[in-house]
């Protein structure tokens, strides 16, 4: 470090002598910051050791702040660009392949080579405040000749800069039509992102005069702070309308471009404001750890998804947990109803198990019986959903994210337990009692199929080599059935996924009143059925779409195996199921009974994956969507123990009293 120092010189401009000073700071490891601070410590010694060193050091330093331009370092690291989300996640992809080209015109491209790993951010802020107060006293005030010219402040013009580049644009993302169309409010009233601007300006302009000698009282920040915070308010209103109207992703970029921009103008107006009584020094080293974190995650594709997808995730798990409402049963009477729901899905599931056994024996071509496969399971599930029936596996994504909703606390701080345990409960009983509507009459109607085949055809609907394969395809012991049960709850996830999308989809566009606009519509079913129509997709858009995606990826999960030469395929508990009935029938009930409770368990197993698998990611996603962390996860287990011992029947089928309660309301 010593030999560093005696290097340097006080008229040079070459960044690599910076460098390597730099070098010497940084410790082995990143996350030792009691070495790193150590070597801050030293530094600091031995330019208070040798106020020349000092001297050198702090003019080599101006020299590289004064030879570089520095507005772009606070208005661009660390805020999006106005690109957009998608060119922004191209501009990043790329250059975390290839970084750009760095020159010597811009400070930020100074802070580009010297804090070049992508971990110096680390060490860096393990460094108490204090140590690098410390060291920046010792280089900005050693000794100087008493006949030295007063020194400039360099950062202070490009800090002023940096202001007015952020507040036009803030300005210019206020007054976009996707912001203005969505808030009308700011049609109507004066805009406070353009009041901003004006006294921004104003304030600016006042500042400059005053730094060029006029006489004048500067008033203080504080009514430019007010400013900001009404832009804040602003877009909370925007994000609480986005929760009940849906929002997109260019939406949701321009807001995080929008409160990273205001909290940079803040913290710049602290630091250049010398008539807030505030730790302007300490802000200070606080905003350049912070633009060294942001410089050396610039390039990060996680960083852009989880600061833009949070709120499109926030909407979509939100739209989801109200039609999750409809999958938990408060009563012995709705369970009823729900399982007369199940039931009427599984009616319908035995015939899609019949034609897919059909289709499986026209021998097509893999492109072609991939088509057709997702064809009947979607058309079958879209049909299920128009019947108002109820698909046991595709309640978990719903009724997740009504669990993660549920969660509050009386406090505001801790979870209610107790609250959290009824909910569960309603949940768990809700959803054995739709598998159950769903077997209870799938088996049977698979059954029945396989009967009356032979009176229909002649022979049985499987050969018993068929019947046994079918069988094996459900053996969770020597074949990879669960494996299989797992990529299906992950399909069903995604399902979930796209139903919020498409429901969060429809409330932006505004469908119901889009389709009610169609002339061609309107001729041929009238206004009032035309109307009706608009309401009912914009509601159930989201249920159509995640249910026709999902018979696409189960009928295309083989093909796709098939392609990239993996075994891939999906076990469904209803499908299961019913080729179970259709493989007893095809051995005409020759089975042992080994056979027959391996092939049950199977069954079951693979419904038990379906659920457990489908519900965590939900459940997982719905919670990351909101920012709650849940750490009660044993104690939530131990109210659900507690609730299944003081009465199981009620625990699994509800209790009289649900009903009375229910009848009374």
């Amino acid at each position: 470090m010593l030999e560093i120092l005696e290097k340097i010189s006080a008229d040079s401009n070459d960044i690599g002598q910076m460098i390597a000073l730099f070098d010497t700071l940084r410790p082995p490891r990143a996350i030792d910051g009691a070495r790193a601070t150590a070597n801050v410590r030293t530094l600091c010694q031995l330019l208070k050791g040798n106020p020349a060193h000092a001297v050198a050091l702090r003019s080599y330093a101006r020299n590289l702040v004064a030879s570089r331009r520095h507005a772009s370092l606070y208005t661009e690291i660390g805020v999006l660009s106005n690109d957009g989300f998608f060119s922004e996640l191209r501009t990043r992809i790329a250059y975390r392949i290839l970084p750009p080209a760095l020159g010597n015109d811009y400070l930020s491209e100074a802070l580009d080579q010297i804090v070049y790993r992508r971990t110096d951010y680390i060490w860096m802020s393990a460094v108490p405040t204090e140590d690098w107060l410390a060291l920046c006293d010792v280089v900005c005030h050693a000794e100087q000749r008493a006949d030295a010219p007063r020194q400039d402040n360099l950062m202070l013009p490009g800090l002023l800069d940096a202001i007015r580049t952020l507040s036009y644009r803030v300005c210019a993302i206020g007054l976009e039509p996707r912001l203005t169309n969505f808030h009308t409010e700011m049609e109507t009233y004066e805009s406070p992102f353009m009041v901003q601007n004006f006294e921004v300006n104003a304030w600016l302009d006042a500042y400059q005069r005053k730094l060029a000698g006029d006489d004048l009282a500067l008033e203080d920040s504080r009514h430019l702070l007010v400013m900001l915070d009404q832009c804040d308010t602003v877009i909370g209103k925007i994000r609480k309308k986005a929760l009940s109207q849906g929002t997109s992703i260019a939406l949701t970029y321009l807001l995080v471009s929008l409160t990273q921009s205001l909290d940079r103008m803040r913290k710049l107006l602290m630091l250049v404001d010398r008539q807030q009584d505030t730790d302007r020094r300490g802000a200070a080293v606080a905003l350049g750890l912070e633009l060294v974190e942001a410089h050396n995650n610039k390039y990060m594709v996680r960083d852009l998804l989880r600061d833009n997808v949070d709120l499109l995730a926030r909407n979509v798990t939100e739209n989801a947990s109200h039609t999750g409402e409809h999958y938990v049963a408060d009563s012995r009477k709705q369970l009823r109803g729900m399982f007369v729901s199940s039931a009427g899905a599984g009616l319908v599931i035995g015939f899609m198990a019949l034609f897919k056994i059909l289709m499986s024996y026209l021998r097509a071509a893999p492109l072609v019986e991939a088509f057709l496969f997702s064809m009947n399971y979607s058309l079958g599930f879209v049909f299920i959903h128009l019947l108002h029936f109820t698909v046991a596996t595709k309640q978990p994504a719903m009724t997740a994210s009504r669990i993660a909703s549920g969660l509050h606390s009386k406090d505001g701080r801790n979870i209610d337990i107790e609250s959290m345990a009824e909910l569960c409960a309603r949940v768990i009983r809700t959803q054995n009692m739709a598998v159950l509507g769903n077997l209870a009459v799938c088996i049977p109607t698979a059954w029945l199929i396989a009967m009356a085949w032979p009176w229909l055809t002649g022979h049985h609907l499987v050969s018993p080599e068929k019947a046994m394969h079918l069988l094996h395809d459900i053996d969770p012991i020597h074949a990879p059935t669960l494996i299989y049960a797992a990529i299906a709850g992950v399909c069903l996830f995604l399902a979930g996924l796209i139903s919020g999308y498409y429901d969060n989809k429809a409330l932006y566009t505004r469908w119901a009143q889009r389709i009610s606009q169609l002339r061609g519509l309107r001729r041929l079913l009238g206004q009032e059925r035309l109307d009706r129509l608009g309401v009912y997709l914009e509601n159930n858009l989201g249920g159509l779409m995640g249910n026709f995606f999902f018979g696409i990826m189960l009928g295309a999960m083989p093909f796709i195996g098939f392609v990239l030469g993996i075994p891939l395929d999906i076990r469904h508990v209803t499908f299961s199921s019913a080729n179970f009935a259709t493989a007893i029938v095809g051995l005409d009930h020759n089975v042992s009974w080994e056979l027959v409770v391996t092939s049950v368990a199977g069954f079951l197993a693979i419904g038990t994956v379906n659920l457990l698998v489908s519900f965590g990611l939900a459940l997982w996603v719905a919670l990351r969507s909101r920012g709650v962390h849940f750490k009660h996860g044993w104690q939530l287990l131990k109210a659900l123990g507690r609730r299944f011992r003081q009465g199981p029947v009620a625990f699994l089928f509800g209790a009289r009293e649900d009903d009375e309660l229910t009848e009374k309301a």
